[in-house]
């Protein structure tokens, strides 16, 4: 059994005492458009915005997926746009793919009618246009796997191309801490795919630094089943094909903070927190920049992620409102060490 252990995980707020070791943020779903003015991308820029102001010194941003609303090269275009009027005064960026990156929406090709839709509206009528095109394509006997390969190369090189990352899954070490990226290897529309080389290189990147007594920090698009906030089956989950796989490997290593996205659920809901129940790591649910979803099963406009901050003794997750620029205080967390065991400099 590793050294490092998580031992609780309460809500506690900060003495203005301490200094943080280390610092970063945490952003998903983005979900930037092609257009100046949609929500979503005014959202994005009071995210950066708030987190030029705030962020500083920062290790990084760490995007939980979802970048653009379709993956689309005209909004990486806008994505970048915004991007760049802030970027002087922004830490770097390290960006997870979100299956709206690389899912198996053929965007460029899609019915006018699709135009202005977001949200379950769009994803239900482009469910019934693929349903339609896969029925036309088996009558004309097209080989469905090497078109979707042939798509899976299109999305995920748009992907790393707008991001700057390579492949799907990927870590660096920042400040002497471990941050690790993973995400699908298929173009699905909502779920994830993990291949057996990217389960077998976690593990063995995990167990790289697992000695150390200090926190390592995993990011995905998709949350486990029915952990997080908007993970439960019965919120209509979707999720990472190799759950009990990805369990097994993170059952070895409490050290672990996984923060994802996907489910777009506020902040202060229920299962924000995943505190792992003795067996997995502590999980974060990191809601949205873009927009975002409620208890009550409905859209709720708003912009949140986190601040967290690395001290000698707990890691301090503190959930943010990017519009009002405001604290949230019911998503406000401690991931405290064990008895005895800090980390120093």
């Amino acid at each position: 059994m590793n050294e490092y252990e998580i031992n609780s995980v309460t809500q506690w707020k900060q003495s203005d005492l301490e200094m943080p070791l280390a610092s970063f943020q945490v952003i998903t779903d983005t979900h930037v458009t092609d257009n100046p003015q949609h929500i979503h991308n005014l959202h994005w820029e009071k995210a950066l915005a708030d987190i030029a102001s705030y962020g500083q010194p920062s290790l990084g941003v760490m995007h939980a997926g979802d970048v653009t609303d379709h993956g689309l090269e005209a909004e990486y275009r806008e994505m970048h746009r915004i991007w760049e009027k802030y970027r002087h005064q922004l830490p770097p960026f390290f960006f997870t793919m979100g299956n709206h990156d690389v899912g198996d929406f053929i965007w460029e090709e899609a019915p006018q009618e699709l135009t202005g839709l977001t949200g379950q509206q769009l994803l239900e009528l482009w469910e019934q246009y693929q349903a339609q095109m896969a029925a036309e394509a088996s009558q004309r006997n097209q080989d469905y796997s090497a078109a979707a390969d042939e798509l899976w190369q299109r999305r995920i090189g748009n992907f790393n191309e707008a991001t700057g990352t390579a492949g799907s899954y990927y870590d660096r070490w920042l400040g002497g801490y471990h941050f690790i990226f993973i995400g699908t290897e298929k173009p699905l529309s909502k779920d994830c795919h993990l291949s057996a080389a990217q389960l077998e290189w976690l593990d063995s990147t995990l167990a790289a630094s697992a000695e150390q007594i200090r926190p390592i920090f995993l990011f995905l698009h998709q949350p486990l089943m029915n952990t997080v906030a908007g993970s439960l089956e019965e919120q209509g989950w979707y999720g990472v094909h190799q759950d009990e796989a990805l369990r097994r490997i993170l059952s070895g290593y409490p050290q672990v903070i996984l923060f994802t996205g996907h489910t777009h659920w506020q902040l202060g809901s229920p299962h924000t927190m995943y505190d792992g129940q003795g067996v997995l790591p502590a999980m974060f649910n990191a809601s949205s920049v873009g927009y975002l979803w409620t208890d009550a099963d409905e859209y709720l406009e708003g912009s949140e992620g986190y601040y967290v901050d690395i001290y000698e003794r707990h890691v301090h997750v503190r959930g943010r409102n990017f519009v009002t620029g405001t604290w949230i205080e019911q998503a406000d967390y401690t991931v405290a060490y064990p008895s005895g065991a800090m980390v120093t400099e």
